[in-house]
C-alpha cells in the first residue's frame, strides 16, 4: 500500500511554492515576492532568469540536449580550456554536483600515487566542521556523525583534524597520505574561513610530505569571496579542486579541476560518468563565465559586499543580544546567532527574506553575486526589522 506522501521524507520543508524568479526575487503561487539572499544555497549565482543564461540554456535545447561522452563535445572542450586559462589547473573532468567532483577529485588523488608507485598513499585528511557531500565516500570525508549514521562502516582511508589545528594536521599526514581537503571557508559548517597564514602552512606541509592539496571550492567558488576562488586570497594554488554551486548558476553540474602532475593517473578507462558535460550544462556553464568575468565584476561585487556587511557589523552593534558576531568574506556572510539561528531564519522569512540555517548556529547570507546596492539595502531593512520583532518577543 502506497505511503501518504510520495515522496523520500528527507527533507524538512518549508511551506512556500515559487512559481518563477526575476533577479533577486523569488515570487510564490500566490504572488507573494520574496527577496533571495540565499540563492538555492549559493547557486542560484546570477540570481533567477538572467537574460544570457536563459538565451544560452534555450539556445543549445533546440539543438542537442545530450551525447555522452562517448563523442566530442565542443562546449565541453571550450569552458574547460576557459577554466584552464583562468585557475591554477591544467586538466578538468566536468560532473553532475559537488560531490561527484569531490569523488573525483578523491579517485584522481589516490590514483595519481597509484600509477607513480605508491599505492599504499589513499589517505586524505580533513578538518572538523567540514561537509562534503552526501554520498559514501563524501561523508566519509567529512566525517560528521550525523551525516554517517546508519549508512553501515565508515568508508575507510579519512581522518578528520580540529579545525585550523596545524600541529594536528601535520602529524596526521604520513607516508600513506594522498591529500590533504580543505574548504578555505567552510560553509555547511558555519561561515568559518581559514585564515590565509594557515592555508599558506597546509599547502607547505603538503610539499614537504610530498601529498596533494585538494581544495573544495563548491560553495566559496565562482566569485562568491569576491576573487574567483576563495584561495586566491592567501596567493596559494591547489593540486586539485572541486568546483560547482555557482558554475551552474541553478543547472546543475560541477567540475574537478587538477594539473597534469595530478591527473596523470586519470588516464582511458580510470573514470567516467554518462550525463557529465552534457551539451546543455556546458552552454550554461560558458555564459556563467561570460559574465563573471566580465571587466568590473568582481569589483563591483566586492564593493555592494563591503557595504552589506557594514551593514550587518551596525546590526550586530544594535542588537548585541541577538547577533553574537559577523564573519565571511564577499557575498559569503555568516551571522552567528545569540539566539536559536532557527528562530533568526524564520524571522527574515516573516520579513519576506530568505536566508539559509547553517552549522555553529549561522544564519548563511548568500545573495546572487549580481546584488545591487539597492537590493543590499533592502535586505538590511528586512533583516532589521526581523531583529525588532524578535527583541519585541
Amino acid at each position: 500500500m502506497a505511503s501518504a506522501a510520495p515522496l523520500y521524507e528527507t527533507y524538512n520543508r518549508v511551506p512556500l511554492r515559487f512559481e518563477r524568479g526575476e533577479g533577486v526575487w523569488l515570487i510564490t503561487d500566490k504572488g507573494e515576492r520574496y527577496l533571495d539572499f540565499g540563492a538555492g544555497i549559493a547557486v542560484s549565482s546570477l540570481g533567477h532568469s538572467h537574460p544570457h543564461l536563459v538565451d544560452a540554456l534555450t539556445g543549445q535545447a533546440e539543438k542537442l540536449w545530450h551525447l555522452s561522452n562517448l563523442y566530442e563535445i565542443p562546449g565541453q572542450e571550450r569552458l574547460a580550456a576557459r577554466l584552464v586559462e583562468v585557475t591554477f589547473a591544467d586538466k578538468a573532468f566536468f560532473t553532475n554536483s559537488g560531490a561527484e567532483a569531490l569523488e573525483c577529485a578523491i579517485k584522481t588523488a589516490r590514483r595519481h600515487f597509484y600509477i607513480n608507485g605508491e599505492p599504499e598513499r589513499i589517505g586524505i585528511v580533513t578538518m572538523e566542521g567540514a561537509f562534503h557531500g552526501r554520498t559514501l565516500a563524501t561523508i566519509a570525508a567529512g566525517g560528521q556523525a550525523k551525516y554517517l549514521e546508519g549508512f553501515g562502516p565508515k568508508a575507510p582511508g579519512f581522518d578528520q583534524v580540529p579545525f585550523g589545528d596545524l600541529d594536528a594536521l601535520e602529524a596526521a599526514v604520513t607516508d600513506k597520505t594522498a591529500g590533504v581537503l580543505i574548504e578555505p571557508v567552510q560553509g555547511e559548517g558555519g561561515i568559518r574561513p581559514i585564515d590565509p597564514e594557515v592555508l599558506r602552512k597546509i599547502r607547505k606541509i603538503c610539499d614537504d610530505k610530498g601529498a596533494l592539496l585538494i581544495l573544495d571550492e563548491v560553495q566559496s567558488g565562482v566569485g562568491r569571496t569576491g576573487r574567483l576562488f576563495a584561495h586566491e586570497w592567501a596567493g596559494i594554488t591547489p593540486d586539485i579542486m572541486a568546483v560547482a554551486k555557482g558554475i551552474g548558476a541553478g543547472f546543475p553540474f560541477g567540475v574537478c579541476l587538477a594539473t597534469a602532475s595530478a591527473a596523470d593517473g586519470m588516464t582511458a578507462g580510470t573514470h567516467g560518468t554518462t550525463y557529465g558535460g552534457n551539451p546543455l550544462a556546458m552552454a550554461v556553464g560558458n555564459a556563467v563565465l561570460d559574465v563573471i568575468l566580465e571587466d568590473g565584476f568582481l569589483d563591483h561585487l566586492g564593493d555592494v559586499a563591503n557595504a552589506l556587511s557594514q551593514g550587518l557589523v551596525s546590526l550586530k552593534d544594535r542588537f548585541p543580544d541577538l547577533i553574537e558576531d559577523v564573519r565571511g568574506k564577499g557575498l559569503m556572510l555568516g551571522i552567528k546567532c545569540a539566539k536559536s539561528n532557527m528562530e533568526v531564519v524564520q524571522a527574515f522569512r516573516a520579513e519576506n527574506l530568505l536566508t539559509v540555517p547553517a552549522g555553529d548556529n549561522v544564519v548563511r547570507l548568500l545573495p546572487p553575486l549580481n546584488l545591487t546596492a539597492d537590493e543590499a539595502r533592502e535586505g538590511l531593512k528586512r533583516m532589521e526589522a526581523g531583529l525588532e520583532k524578535l527583541t519585541r518577543g
